[in-house]
């Protein structure tokens, strides 16, 4: 099928009709002009994939002042097109300097039919790997600016007004934050709350569960690759660093990575470039790095299982989000907002939260934190038949009894097939939920599950 739209731009019009009817089978529409002066009007009206541009106009130039002039203007209109100057007089001072400008690649006249044919051919493989970067910067700019329930980092306790005057501190700088916490206690709004106060807050945010993606994913995923890298790589396709590039990169979970992988991100947090998987060629980057776990990297690096390099390249500056059982009445807070929200989503006239039920809550451990208490109070709003929620709304988890202490099993076999059917029994079979009670990432559970047969 032919794809691609070319616009040449040549004095000569017996060029362009060799170029013409040489390139009309590969392509979808060509256009050709003679004059320079309406390549503005065709990039409006035509919008080109490829610019054959030639470098001189003006009869016995040579010097392709007049090329590099319309290539700054082709350039400023729309960065993604990609530029092939065609010229007879090709040195290397020429050819770097139309790099660093912007173009793409030289067609030297007279040209070589085949490979001028794989350079389009390359051309607009670029263009369209280009497009795609494009969309998807805009698809995570709309993705940064949704919100939902839980998304407002709420607290008065003096821990929490410590962290958000640490934020605040935050506010005008690109230094590397590494955020530690429980599950559930809400790193990743940390993350947005950073990135939303921060210089880059006009650029992209790109959040990865790093404990969900497997790690065979893990480079093409981040780095991106090229076509026929492997198998099923049928285009070229650009990695969520190189997309989030001039923004913010969230890493969550980068307790999970393992030593290769970390390698691999520590030389491209270093040289602030990559490679694609399947290419020799860098791509540069510019990212703000904001890293999350709920491990003791501290511990894990003596272990010998998280490299202490990277360990010092993402904590430039720790956040540590205390647990909820730390943060006294924030729980009536936090359970008054969700409150508010959830019986708003369902339709619901519940007024308020019981003095017993805010008693059963406040003695609570939560050891899932917000995100538990978060479910907790959607699951009572939704089986209430009542104006008021009270303590038998809320199905919480009992501590262990003496006597079931006693005759405990110890099992290791059994004691984790136990805690995993608790787990997902307790959050309704929602994966993520169950992995963060567990205090595994997802993708660990999935793995338990099918070794497990539960």
């Amino acid at each position: 099928m032919k794809k691609g739209k070319l616009l040449i731009v040549d004095d000569n019009e017996d060029i362009l009709l060799a170029l013409e009817l040489m390139l009309e089978p590969y392509l979808e529409k060509i256009k050709s002009i003679t004059q320079p002066e309406l390549i503005e009007y065709y990039l409006k009206g035509f919008s080109p994939d490829i610019i054959l541009l030639d470098m001189n106009f003006k009869q016995d130039a040579m010097s392709g002042q007049e090329g590099f002039f319309w290539l700054e203007k082709i350039k400023k209109a729309d960065a993604s097109i990609v530029v092939l100057f065609i010229t007879a007089y090709v040195d290397t001072e020429k050819v770097v300097k139309a790099i660093k400008t912007g173009a793409t690649d030289f067609i030297a006249k007279p040209w070589n039919k085949e490979k001028l044919l794989a350079t389009i051919s390359a051309s607009i493989e670029l263009r369209e790997s280009r497009n795609e970067v494009q969309n998807l910067k805009r698809q995570v700019a709309v993705l940064s600016t949704q919100d939902d329930a839980g998304s407002e980092i709420i607290g008065k306790c003096d821990k929490m007004q410590e962290l958000f005057t640490t934020v605040k501190k935050l506010s005008n700088t690109d230094a590397n934050i590494l955020i530690l916490g429980e599950n559930g206690t809400g790193k990743d709004l940390v993350a947005r709350s950073l990135y939303y106060n921060s210089p880059r807050v006009n650029k992209a945010f790109v959040s990865i569960d790093l404990g969900s993606i497997p790690e065979q994913l893990f480079e093409s995923e981040l780095f991106g690759y090229e076509k026929g890298a492997f198998t099923d790589a049928q285009k070229d396709k650009p990695g969520r660093m190189e997309i989030v590039s001039g923004g913010t990169l969230f890493l969550d979970e980068i307790g999970n990575l393992s030593l290769p992988m970390q390698a691999k991100l520590l030389t491209a947090i270093e040289k602030k470039q990559l490679f694609r998987l399947g290419s020799s060629h860098p791509v540069s980057i510019d990212v703000r790095l904001i890293s999350a776990t709920n491990m003791s990297l501290y511990g894990m690096v003596e272990e010998g299982s998280f490299r202490r390099d990277l360990l010092y390249r993402i904590n430039t500056i720790e956040l540590h989000i205390p647990p909820l059982r730390e943060r006294g009445d924030d729980i009536f807070l936090l359970a008054d907002f969700f409150l508010t929200h959830f019986t708003r989503k369902y339709k619901k006239e519940i007024k308020g939260i019981s003095r017993e039920a805010k008693s059963k809550l406040q003695k609570y451990s939560w050891p899932g934190n917000v995100r538990e208490l978060q479910h907790a109070i959607e699951r009572a709003v939704i089986l209430s038949d009542t104006t008021m929620l009270n303590a038998e709304d809320f199905v919480l988890q009992s501590p262990l009894s003496k006597r079931e202490s006693t005759n405990e099993n110890l099992n290791l076999f059994s004691l984790e097939k136990e805690a995993i059917e608790r787990a997902m029994n307790r959050a309704g079979g929602n994966i993520t939920y169950a992995a963060e009670l567990l205090g595994i990432s997802r993708y660990a559970l999935y793995r338990k599950l099918e070794k497990l047969n539960v």
